[in-house]
């Protein structure tokens, strides 16, 4: 949802996603060079910019290259409500297995625009759960499609993915402008949603066959 107009920004601090992964960043990236389009368009990386980003699609997954704005909602804790994040909103387009809603500041996840005549991205075979790899410089993080935005914006992920991946998390002023690549492994599903190593798990093996696929 509405999140931080994606500023520049990084934070040193020690990511999960360093050990986390065993498929470096390099070998993601370089599977992910050109671009077979499957949007009927281009999305905003923010509210009245140029629409510059086409979704692309590979074997087994599919991609798109963005900025980073900071999604908070779900959950209120310390760092995600409605007097950190002006933009706050006390739900999620999923909810955990026990019903309630998900932890931006806990949970990895990736915000994915609502289905639009741009994309759908039902049809891809991307749902609440799906894995993604994000991958910011030389970090992959593995997350899960936890929400949805905007129709016609795309490039955002929640507190725990940026702070992960040594971006600003800050949902006012954290994000990043650009440089963020998103690979989403399409018909597949961590249950439950809210299992971060069930993501990590699946995600390195979807990893791992992506690049012997393509």
């Amino acid at each position: 949802m509405e999140g931080s107009a994606g500023r520049e920004g990084s934070v040193d601090v020690e990511s999960s996603a360093d050990v986390e992964s065993s498929v470096g960043a390099a070998a993601l990236l370089a599977k992910v060079m050109g671009c077979t389009q499957i949007s009927m368009g281009r999305y905003r990386k923010d509210a009245g910019a140029s629409a510059t980003v086409r979704v692309c699609q590979k074997r087994g997954a599919v991609f798109f290259k963005a900025d980073m704005d900071i999604d908070c909602d779900g959950k209120r804790t310390s760092k995600c409500n409605s007097t950190t994040d002006p933009w706050f909103q006390s739900s999620t387009a999923f909810q955990q297995s026990d019903g309630t809603q998900l932890d931006a500041e806990k949970l990895p996840f990736i915000v994915v625009p609502t289905a639009s005549a741009i994309w759908n991205y039902r049809s891809s075979g991307v749902m609440g759960g799906t894995v993604a790899a994000v991958i910011y410089k030389d970090r992959v993080q593995y997350a899960v499609v936890g929400d949805t935005g905007p129709s016609g914006i795309i490039g955002e992920a929640s507190y725990a993915t940026a702070k992960a991946l040594g971006i600003t998390p800050d949902p006012r002023v954290g994000g990043v402008a650009s440089g963020v690549t998103y690979i989403l492994f399409t018909n597949s599903r961590v249950s439950p949603i809210e299992s971060h190593s069930g993501a990590v798990t699946l995600g390195e093996a979807l990893a791992e066959k992506f690049l012997q696929d393509n």
